[in-house]
């Protein structure tokens, strides 16, 4: 009697198991997709990224106007402004991609020149009214770079998993590294401003 109860109590939780596995497998995601304008598919003139960290976009413009979206996400889920060193946090302002280089974990990565002489005087700005610790440090090293090798699913998800930087699927940061060449204005904001 014990070892049929027993055989049944495990034939229960094997299909349990079984059941929360398939509807795991099962859940949806938005497979979002980059998408970009139907005519003037070339590029013209001065191209710049518009990072928009509400909408988990980046979006690129050149000086027919807007050009691409690409889908994106970042470090903590806060999606605040970054204030110091080992927040996660992805800064605003004004940047430019400062060098290009292949990834041996993220496929590619453009880095940024954050901190810039603004983000220096705000971070002493926030030191100095307590708002962060005497001790903390700025930080650096951001950059718009691709996922984990098959792990694009993490912006499908909405996954802020970086440490600050900005992460596009694998596909998209090849793209998105054949357009922008060093030099290129990246604008990263919270909120999206009026339009472009």
């Amino acid at each position: 009697m014990k070892i049929k109860l027993r055989a049944m109590n495990f034939q229960k939780m094997l299909l349990a198991g079984m059941t929360a596995m398939s509807l795991l497998g099962f859940r949806g995601t938005d497979n979002r997709t980059s998408s970009k304008r139907f005519f003037h598919r070339q590029l013209n003139g001065q191209v710049y990224v518009v990072v928009v960290k509400s909408n988990y976009e980046l979006k690129v413009y050149d000086d027919d106007g807007w050009y691409a979206t690409y889908p994106a996400v970042f470090g903590s889920k806060s999606l605040d402004d970054k204030m110091m060193e080992g927040d996660r946090k992805t800064p605003e302002g004004t940047f430019h991609i400062a060098s290009k280089r292949p990834h041996e974990k993220w496929d590619k990565m453009m880095l940024i020149d954050f901190p810039t002489k603004s983000d220096i005087d705000k971070f002493n700005e926030r030191k100095s009214r307590g708002l962060i610790p005497k001790s903390a440090k700025i930080g650096g090293g951001i950059a718009i770079h691709g996922t984990w090798p098959h792990d694009d699913m993490a912006v499908d998800l909405f996954q802020n998993w970086t440490n600050g930087c900005i992460s596009l699927k694998n596909e998209d940061v090849d793209e998105l590294y054949d357009l922008l060449p060093v030099g290129a204005t990246v604008q990263i904001e919270k909120e999206e401003k009026a339009q472009q």
